[in-house]
């Protein structure tokens, strides 16, 4: 590999007849591909507005995460391998979705620049997608599995066609090594705070208890108003970001197109770039974890831990004070210690505090549930491993776009579009898999459906608590040592741009 891979090389031009993705790159092809010239800091305005823009994923995030499964398997009655080989599906044809949005937006070529078409086009299919999603037809469970299927394929492909461009336009605002991340901070907090306030909402307001439905997580009423509100916010938060960016980065753009992405070749070469697999893997092990503690968190607040409903109502609120957290915090750290030793830490972090309550409850060394004391001691643990689990995560994020540049001191092409595609179908195929992977833990458990609170054995609650500490500690592990491996640095970084503002 060139030696602009190699941490604290002293130079990082690649040779051109050594790499697969061809000659260096000269400054004015570069400079055609960029609809305007790449600042080092960027406004606050722009940072809020780009920000601003995550909450509709945040909301849909959390809604898959949090809700799908319960919803179609305790509410809706459908069993719950049904409902993750659905989600799966749609995942699988969404394999080829992700790329071709990313190749098509590298290449667009319109007033509005690269992006821009793309965010404007997606904010009314999201919307809609979103209604159709939460109101499915009274039909026969093979009729809604194929309902689900395709609408979950509707819902993910109106986010790709949205959230690809979107992250794409990351690496296109600030070539900056701790500016990228600066930013990110912003997308980050919008994005958890939008699906926090929605899932308070969901739980104070919306999922409320009625006559007939005395749980109101299991009340079909308020997911239909759930459907509704989740629309209106989504609409509106895509719309007013891609406005608020607009006058940076909705630029013409009619440069050369044989410097964008061409096809195939261009996509095996990014698959085949070291520190792409690397982030890649390392992200597949930061969102399992996630995926499965959120498609779990219903089942383990309501059946392992015995909330109340006032726990629930709090919740949100622990979670974003976990966000806030490391929104306050990962910038400093990151400075201090770099990328990717700061993601490692973080991971390692966020599994031991995830999983303690549950090793102690095993060892019988746990406040009996229903007490003052074990609620606050569960939500607070959760709070601090929120905090550093988002602070790996932003790593990734932000070392994905070095690795753009990395790639195109190499090539001499920007693709950010590619990667971040990658990376994005990444983060949802992971999203998916933790549901399916969720629904076999809980038919290993033996856990039953329509089930309440207080009534399951005793048996089934342990098989289901230590299956789910097992499997995220190692994950989590496997996570922190890929992050270690990670061969990009700061050094590295401004020695590349050095490297091609000379040429």
């Amino acid at each position: 590999m060139a030696s602009a891979n190699r941490r604290g090389g002293a130079s990082c031009r690649p040779s051109a007849s050594r790499h697969p993705w061809g000659r260096l790159p000269r400054m004015t092809d570069l400079a055609s591909l960029t609809t305007k010239p790449v600042a080092a800091r960027v406004s606050m305005g722009t940072k809020l507005a780009y920000g601003f823009g995550s909450v509709a994923y945040g909301i849909k995030d959390n809604g898959f995460a949090v809700f799908l499964l319960i919803y179609f398997n305790q509410v809706v009655g459908m069993p719950a391998e049904q409902v993750g080989l659905a989600v799966l599906i749609a995942l699988i044809a969404d394999a080829f979705f992700d790329p071709i949005v990313g190749h098509k937006s590298d290449a667009t070529r319109s007033r509005w620049g690269r992006r821009h078409p793309w965010l404007y086009a997606a904010a009314l299919p999201i919307a809609l997608s979103w209604l159709l999603l939460w109101n499915p037809p009274e039909i026969g469970n093979g009729g809604l599995f194929v309902y689900l299927i395709v609408v979950a394929m509707a819902v993910r492909f109106s986010f790709s066609a949205y959230e690809v461009p979107a992250l794409a336009m990351l690496p296109e605002m600030t070539r900056d090594y701790h500016e990228r991340t600066e930013v990110l901070r912003y997308r980050f907090l919008f994005g958890w705070l939008g699906g926090l306030v929605m899932l308070y909402a969901a739980y104070a307001l919306l999922l409320v208890p009625e006559p007939g439905y005395e749980n109101g997580v299991l009340n079909p009423n308020g997911y239909h108003r759930y459907a509704v509100a989740g629309a209106i916010v989504m609409l509106v938060s895509v719309v007013v970001s891609a406005l608020g960016t607009h006058r940076l980065m909705a630029k013409p753009n009619t440069g050369d197109i044989r410097h964008a992405a061409h096809g195939l070749g261009d996509f095996v070469a990014a698959l085949k770039f070291r520190p792409f697999q690397l982030l890649l893997a390392a992200g597949i092990c930061a969102f399992a974890n996630q995926g499965l503690f959120f498609a779990l968190t219903n089942y383990l607040m309501l059946y392992v831990w015995e909330f109340p409903q006032m726990a629930f109502n709090i919740y949100p609120f622990v979670l974003f004070l976990g966000v806030a957290l490391a929104f306050v915090i990962v910038g400093p750290v990151s400075r201090r210690l770099e990328k990717p030793r700061t993601a490692a830490i973080g991971a390692l972090l966020s599994l031991t505090l995830a999983t303690m309550p549950y090793w102690l409850r095993l060892a019988g060394l746990f406040p009996d549930n229903g007490t003052t004391l074990s609620i606050a001691l569960v939500l607070g643990l959760i709070a601090l491993s929120t905090t550093f689990g988002i602070c790996a995560m932003m790593m990734i994020s932000s070392m994905i776009a070095d690795v753009t540049d990395a790639a195109e001191a190499s090539s001499g092409k920007r693709t950010e579009g590619i990667f971040f595609a990658g990376f994005f179908f990444m983060q949802k195929c992971i999203g998916g898999l933790g549901i399916l992977a969720s629904a076999l833990i809980l038919s290993t458990a033996g856990f039953p459906e329509n089930a309440q609170p207080g009534e399951v054995a005793a048996q089934v609650i342990d098989r289901l608590a230590v299956t789910f500490a097992i499997a995220t500690t190692v994950i989590g592990v496997l996570c922190a040592w890929l992050f270690t491996r990670f061969p990009l640095g700061r050094a590295d970084h401004e020695a590349r741009l050095a490297d091609i503002a000379n040429r």
